[in-house]
This record gives structure tokens, C-alpha cells and sequence, in this order.
């Protein structure tokens, strides 16, 4: 966003005096928006660009339509093992097509529900804060009490690569875009967004080359963890992790047919050793940035640290020290997930409602490559890094266990972090096969405040892959040296 050009803001005239403004319409400032509406008539919401969310436009769901389509000629391609001889046919303009046919069917849910508020509270518009922390949108001039900025996320994309790669770059705001799979790609990046859209377009038959500058992967903590899903993406996907890139850009080729431009990185893979990778197109995944900083935020007191975050935040509720304002959603920069924006956009719209404070939900995360990566609760680094916490690792390995095996999707690792002073979970970490659903039991038993035995009360159905689990919270019960009698000792890996 950039100052308007009619910078003589003091001599205009307010327009609309209002009790809260929400600017940016994405998941959390939908959330906002809906929650004080419950209680202040006098609202605006203000937004540029489309009405939806960034989920849905470019993350979540169009990555997991690809996913879909992925996972159905992997399974098609790869099932010699169990005496099914098979051939995937790749339709990449079919794959494209129902990836944006689905987005939208999607989109028009939201739609429906943002044309269904009351016109005269939207505002189609870019907002910005003047001197006087007056918003600016358009030819409005708004005087707002309270202010929930809420304007997300955009790419990020290293200095000069989009004028050297021009047309050869993709992000994750216009991968979705492509008409036909491509030939060939390089992904930058091994986050959650890189390893699924790599691994997707690898089972759809591209040939993907993924780099990322630390040889870890979708930001894994716990080092045993990150190895092991190393070795086990590594059996699908080439990655060049630990490689620095020096430069990138492109060359013109002739071709029979016409001439083309080819992508280029130059990099030096973890040895040291110069290369260079040659393809169609360069996906870029370096994460993405808040943009707060160009919406004059810091003319309502708000002070930003050296990465654009907003200093003196409240996690709880996005508010920013005692001021007026709450920065929500990936605009904080906090944990830029959708599950995360949502509950901070309805609790800064409550905040402001029924001064009514929700406390912030579990660190969560799920990254849906395969086999599947989950992080919940506190990482190992920071038990660690509490001289007060006593803790114990309970271990299960999926390699043997026996429901991932008979599905031939038997590579894994999951650690339970317990605390032996109460016997409850701190956290976890894990890749392998239904991670999701093992996560989601985690987060279920910390949230409501479960210890190692009431986890083990409840049945484990055999033959399951989530018995897994109870492999690993038995190993945690056993390192604590909890006594206690199993009414069933069947081991899962047979």
C-alpha cells in the first residue's frame, strides 16, 4: 500500500465515524468482522482485491486439489507390490482445470456470505492511515475507535528474482494458474508449502528438483524427526538441501518448433561444489511476509521490529500494548495458519464485543506431504530450553508397525514429549501415515488437559494405524516409571 496523493488529509473532512474498522477481508478479518457486527452497528470493513481468503485463492485448498490428483496416480503407478499392475494417464490440463473448477465452487461459499452484509459496511478499496490515524480509502475520510488490521500475507520473493526469471517464476499465488502441468520445476523452499506442491507435481509426473538452504525439512525441530522424513521423501523426491543458490535467471533456446526461455539456478550444492539445474519454470517458496508496514501503522503508535512484526502484541487477543488496535492473522506474523487466523479474528471482534478474552489455541500444524508431518504443542528446543521441565521422549517407529505395513505406507517416527512431574503431554512431533488424525488426538488430549493414563483408558482398535500411538505413549509411560496394568498387551506391529 502506498500514501494517496492527496496528502493534505487534515484539511478534509471526516466522512464517517464509525466504532470499529476492519481492514483486510481474509479469514481473520471475516472472523472479526462477523463477531463485533454481533454487537456494534456502526462497523465498516475495508478491503482491496478479492473478497475470499488466501486459503482458498492460493494455499489450502487448491494445494490439497493437487494433492488429490497427485495421490490418486501415485497409488495407480505404485501398486506392483500388491500384485495390481497399473499405469496412471496424466490429463495435466484435466488436473489444472478441476483444481480451479473446485477452487471456485469453494470461493462461492464466501462470496455468498460477504455479499449477504450490508453494503453501506464495505468498503472496496486500498486503506491507509494518515498523520492524524484517520483512515483513508477512496474518497472517505474514517474516523474509527477501534481498528483491526487484518490484511494477511503476500509471497515472498528474493531481491531481483522477478525481473531475472520473468515469466519462468511461480509462487503459490499463481502456480494454481498453469493451463497444463509443466515439463519440468525447481521448488525453493522445503516448508509445508514447497515439500506438498514438490512432491504433488512429482507424483503427477513433472521433474522436480527442490532446494532449500538448511538441510531440514517444513521447519522440523526435533532432529530425529527431520531425518527421518528426510529418508522418507527422499525415496520420491531429489532434494538439494543444504545448497546455497548464487543466481538465477534465463536463457533463450531454439526449438523445432519456436524458441523458448529456460529457467537457471546457479547454486553450490552441501559439498561446496558448484552447479546449475536447468528447466521450465522456478517455484519460489520462501514463505510469505505481513505488509502492515506500508498501511501507515505506525501513525497510530504502532511500533514494527526490524521483519515488519508488531512489538508489544498480545497473542491472546492481537492487541497491540493498551491502544485501540489489533493486528490479526498473518498480518501479526505470529503462526500464519488458517485455523490460527480464524480464532484471532474472533477474538479481537470479541475483545471489542464483550471484552471477552479466548485463550489462543494449541501450536498445531500439519503438513500434508507423504507420508504426513505434525508439530503439536511445544517443540523440543523450547522443553529444552526450560530448566524447570523434567521430560521423557516416547518413541514409535513406523517402519514395522503392523496397519502401515499391510498399506504399504509403513515409513514414520512419531515422538510424544511427556513431563514426569505431571504425567501430561508436552508435545509432539512425527511424519508418517495418518498423522493428521494422530495429531488432532494429541491436541485433543493437551487442550483438555489428559494425562498418560487417560489416553491409554480409551480402546485402540486393532488392526489400526492409530495404535501407533499407543506404542509411543506406552514407551512414555514406561520412561516415566508410571506403574499401571494394560488390559490389553496385543503389540500393533503384528
Amino acid at each position: 500500500m502506498n500514501q494517496p496523493s492527496n496528502t493534505d488529509s487534515a484539511e478534509q473532512k471526516i466522512t464517517r465515524t464509525v466504532s470499529v474498522a476492519v481492514i483486510g477481508a481474509g479469514t481473520a478479518g471475516q472472523n472479526a468482522f462477523r463477531q463485533a457486527s454481533k454487537t456494534r452497528d456502526d462497523i465498516v470493513i475495508i478491503n482491496e482485491g478479492f473478497w475470499t481468503t488466501t486459503c482458498i485463492q492460493g494455499g489450502c485448498m487448491p494445494s490439497k486439489l493437487l494433492i488429490a490428483a497427485a495421490d490418486r496416480a501415485h497409488e495407480a503407478n505404485h501398486s506392483a507390490d500388491f500384485g495390481v499392475h497399473a499405469t496412471a494417464q496424466i490429463d495435466g490440463k484435466r488436473v489444472m482445470e478441476r483444481v480451479r473448477e473446485e477452487r471456485s465452487h469453494f470461493a462461492s461459499y464466501i462470496k455468498k456470505q460477504v455479499e449477504s452484509w450490508p453494503e453501506d459496511k464495505k468498503i472496496d478499496g486500498r486503506a491507509y492511515i494518515n498523520q492524524q490515524g484517520l483512515i483513508e480509502v477512496n474518497n472517505e475520510l474514517i474516523d474509527a475507535k477501534n481498528i483491526i488490521v487484518a490484511t494477511g500475507s503476500s509471497t515472498f520473493i528474493p531481491d531481483g528474482w522477478a525481473d531475472k526469471l520473468g515469466a519462468t517464476l511461480l509462487t503459490s499465488d499463481t502456480v494454481f494458474e498453469l493451463n497444463d502441468l509443466p515439463k519440468s520445476l525447481a521448488v525453493v523452499g522445503a516448508g509445508a508449502i514447497g515439500l506438498e506442491l514438490a512432491q504433488a507435481f512429482t507424483r503427477l509426473g513433472v521433474e522436480v528438483t527442490l532446494f532449500n538452504r538448511v538441510k531440514r525439512v517444513a521447519g522440523l525441530k526435533d532432529d530425529d524427526i527431520n531425518n527421518k522424513a528426510i529418508d522418507c521423501l527422499s525415496h520420491e523426491l531429489t532434494m538439494h538441501l543444504g545448497s546455497d543458490i548464487k543466481d538465477v535467471g534465463t536463457r533463450h533456446t531454439d526449438t523445432q518448433d519456436h524458441p523458448e526461455e529456460t529457467a537457471f539456478i546457479n547454486y553450490e550444492d552441501s559439498a561446496g561444489e558448484a552447479r546449475q539445474w536447468q528447466g521450465e519454470y522456478v517455484l519460489v517458496a520462501t514463505g510469505r511476509r505481513n505488509t502492515i508496514k506500508q498501511l501507515g501503522i505506525e501513525n497510530l503508535g504502532v511500533e514494527l521490529d526490524d521483519k515488519n512484526r508488531p512489538k508489544n502484541l498480545s497473542i491472546k487477543t492481537g492487541q497491540i500494548g493498551d491502544l485501540n488496535v489489533y493486528i490479526v492473522g498473518d498480518a501479526n506474523a505470529h503462526i500464519p495458519l488458517l485455523h490460527v487466523a480464524s480464532d484471532e479474528g474472533y477474538s479481537a471482534g470479541n475483545m471489542i464485543c464483550y471484552a471477552y478474552i479466548r485463550p489462543p489455541a494449541l501450536p498445531f500444524s500439519i503438513v500434508f506431504c507423504s507420508p504426513q508431518i505434525v508439530n503439536v504443542g511445544m517443540s523440543l528446543p523450547e522443553i529444552q530450553q526450560d530448566p524447570e521441565l523434567e521430560y521423557v521422549v516416547g518413541r514409535v517407529s513406523f517402519d514395522n508397525q503392523g496397519r502401515s505395513r499391510v498399506m504399504g505406507v509403513n515409513c514414520g517416527l512419531l515422538h510424544i514429549y511427556g513431563c514426569k512431574k505431571t504425567d501430561r503431554i508436552l508435545g509432539a512431533s512425527m511424519i508418517g501415515p495418518d498423522a493428521e488424525y494422530i495429531g488432532h488426538i494429541l491436541a485433543t488430549a493437551i487442550t483438555n488437559d489428559l494425562n498418560i493414563k487417560d489416553m491409554l483408558d480409551t480402546p485402540f482398535y486393532h488392526p489400526t494405524i492409530l495404535e501407533g500411538l499407543r506404542t509411543a505413549l506406552r514407551d512414555v509411560q514406561h520412561k516415566m516409571k508410571i506403574p499401571y496394568q494394560y488390559h490389553d498387551t496385543q503389540e500393533d506391529n503384528f
